[in-house]
């Protein structure tokens, strides 16, 4: 006479089991903010930022709350969110079509904000990690900045410690070098609360990097004004 018990019980431990799936279970937002709708707030590791929808690059971030990771993009020098694209097709011409890609590039900074997580801060990587790698003398670079190759075995291979050399903790970033047709690229790397913001930023822009560092000031204030 046991059936009775037992079937409830089994219906028991799949309605609990039901229901723990579902809790867990992944969810997107149902709707994506217009990109001319009002900054919205945005979480990513227990940091606010104030993010406008238009500098979102991808679609499925592009909403109010709790994020792992937002990818941004501004135009530079202005830091105002990209205009629209236009719906028109892309230009025949291959050539064209990639000249324009780096113009744009050029003229653009690209932002990621993710959690730190396990990875060191970009101020304790300048200091324990990258000499590791770096070749023994470092060469002059624009405005007083130094240039300092990383080893071809190491794995930063291909890239430059770019600083200033009388305080790398003021500037530094880590850059490509360019080759024939595609332009070296920078990557300056910041700590906020239990956050990485890294600026992607074309190389060219170390010959004006003070200007350049003051406007990274004014971003990081513009999305998380608490940093001011």
């Amino acid at each position: 006479m046991l059936t009775l018990p037992f079937a409830c019980l089994v219906l028991l431990v799949a309605a609990a089991a039901a229901l723990v799936t579902y809790l867990l279970w992944p969810t997107w937002p149902g709707q994506t903010a217009a990109l001319d709708a009002p900054a919205l707030p945005i979480t990513v590791a227990g940091v606010l930022f104030n993010v406008p929808p238009a500098a979102i690059r991808e679609k499925v971030q592009r909403h109010a709350g709790r994020q792992e990771r937002i990818d941004l993009a501004f135009d530079w020098p202005s830091l105002s969110p990209p205009q629209l694209e236009p719906t028109d097709k892309e230009p025949l011409n291959p050539d064209h079509a990639q000249a324009t890609a780096v113009e744009t590039a050029s003229k653009r900074l690209f932002v990621t904000i993710t959690a730190l997580g396990a990875t060191l801060p970009p101020l304790e990587r300048l200091r324990t990690i990258y000499p590791r790698y770096v070749e023994a003398q470092a060469g002059a670079g624009p405005d007083g900045l130094a240039v300092l190759p990383f080893r071809s075995d190491s794995p930063y291979r291909g890239e430059d410690l770019v600083y200033l050399g009388s305080n790398p903790e003021q500037f530094f970033a880590r850059c490509t070098r360019p080759g024939r047709s595609v332009p070296g690229t920078c990557i300056h790397e910041r700590a906020l609360g239990g956050d990485e913001i890294s600026l992607r930023f074309p190389r060219d822009w170390l010959s004006d990097w003070r200007n350049v560092g003051a406007g990274f000031d004014r971003l990081i204030a513009q999305l998380h004004p608490q940093s001011n």
